[in-house]
């Protein structure tokens, strides 16, 4: 067994799920800087001695993700490679209990919202005067913005509030504070997340208050462009539309996930909508924001959901013309409403249901790509890949979304650089341009 050593500690930092763990973890980094730890992230290094696991509970292949890598740190840790293991984030504060009991060789086990106790584990003091300035691990262009914490929904697939609890939005001071403050360290794009952005302000000012935050946010030199992610169509609050449409920062992207499209499925994941109004509500957006791109998901094979129902979904998505779809296959969560329905479509089915939306999507998304052949767009580098400069249009966010591919051999742009881009080709996910002029 190696001997532990008498260095000064490092942490390696690992995020596992959605961005809104990676805000999580980038505040657990700024404050252990502040209190002079070395610290990485996600580094494959095998130099730090102290390893901080923040793992996702979303679904199951989230959380056989967070268990897998759990256990492999864990057996670093009996082998004496690692001298301390802790574990924060969703799963641990849904089964915290459980985890102790099965997984010993972890030091210590935290909740979403305990990271002062994290901290203290680590002799390291919480400092309030952070707050507002945190660093990123992103690249330097752009950087994801928590508005609120938890939900409030009821959706009956959903573990979430279970994980987060109730929604809790932040102050819009300290969020132009923390905009600020990213648009000093060179930050162009502003990436608005959390549970449910159009909740955002019910709880600390009686109504909602997106839309005189993206005001705000507008007014900050040097922030380019603002993206919304995650809001919720039921009681959707339209003078968000209305704002994007008059303000040239706010990126005409939504992602609005819709989650089914047949009423009985609607129902009975408690969603509070029916399938006419999301269909308004998606034809008053495209109304009002002139060349919106729409983005949704779907979840296929819950309870009871039948082929007819999932016909239904199928019209949809055709009739629609999504701009992006991505797909779930029904996870059954204990301890949420969908649990106590039995889970009676197959994971054959669910596959198969996934593959036959993703097939129609792709035919969208194809022809959509195809129109874009000959226009000019601008466009935001991400990063060198290969032969290519990759980089997006507004009409898409990081990871998700289509890229934009340029040859590296006949054009050269700066990472994280705006750029005009003439359109050449395209395949279903991916445009292929090149540069005309600065952007």
């Amino acid at each position: 067994m190696k001997t532990k050593s008498l260095r000064q500690d490092k942490v390696n930092v690992i995020t596992l799920g959605c961005s809104k763990n990676l805000v999580d973890s980038e505040n657990l980094i700024t404050q252990l800087e502040a209190n002079d730890y070395d610290v990485t992230h996600d580094s494959e290094e095998e130099d730090a001695n102290v390893i901080i696991i923040n793992t996702c509970g979303f679904i199951d292949l989230a959380k056989e993700e967070s268990i897998n890598t759990i256990l492999q740190y864990a057996s670093l840790k009996s082998q004496g490679v690692i001298d301390k293991l802790y574990v924060t984030g969703c799963l641990s504060q849904r089964y915290k209990d459980n985890l102790e009991e099965e997984i010993p060789e972890v030091d210590a086990f935290f909740g979403t919202l305990e990271l002062p106790s994290l901290l203290a584990k680590l002799n390291a003091d919480y400092k309030h005067d952070l707050i507002g300035e945190r660093s990123i691990t992103t690249p330097q262009h752009y950087a994801f913005m928590k508005i609120a914490e938890g939900c409030s929904r009821t959706c009956a697939f959903c573990a979430i509030p279970l994980m987060r609890g109730k929604h809790v939005s932040r102050p819009i001071e300290s969020l132009i504070k923390e905009a600020k403050h990213f648009a000093k360290m060179g930050v162009k794009e502003l990436i608005l997340i959390s549970q449910e952005l159009t909740y955002y302000g019910l709880d600390l000012y009686k109504k909602r208050a997106l839309a005189e935050l993206l005001d705000s946010l507008c007014e900050i030199e040097g922030i380019e462009w603002i993206r919304l992610h995650y809001t919720y169509p039921s009681k959707f609050p339209r003078e968000i539309l209305e704002v994007m449409a008059r303000q040239p920062k706010i990126c005409n992207y939504l992602d609005i996930p819709l989650q089914h499209a047949s009423d009985t499925v609607l129902d009975r994941m408690h969603r509070q909508t029916t399938c006419q109004e999301q269909r308004e509500l998606i034809q008053y957006a495209r109304a009002t924001v002139p060349n919106l791109a729409v983005r949704t998901t779907f979840i296929v094979g819950f309870p009871g959901e039948t082929e007819e129902e999932f016909q239904e979904l199928c019209d949809f998505v055709e009739e629609m013309q999504f701009d992006r779809v991505g797909v779930f296959q029904y996870s059954h969560e204990e301890d949420t409403a969908g649990y106590q329905l039995d889970d009676s479509v197959t994971p054959e089915e669910k596959i198969d249901r996934a593959n036959r939306i993703m097939e129609i999507q792709q035919a969208i998304s194809w022809q959509h790509n195809h129109d874009k052949i000959g226009q000019t767009l601008r466009v935001l580098f991400d990063r060198k890949e290969g032969d290519y400069f990759v980089g997006r249009t507004e009409y898409d966010s990081i990871e998700v979304d289509n890229e934009v591919l340029v040859s590296a051999k006949d054009n050269y742009v700066r990472i994280g650089d705006f750029a005009m881009v003439e359109i050449i080709d395209a395949e279903d996910y991916d445009l292929y341009g090149r540069v005309i002029t600065g952007g």
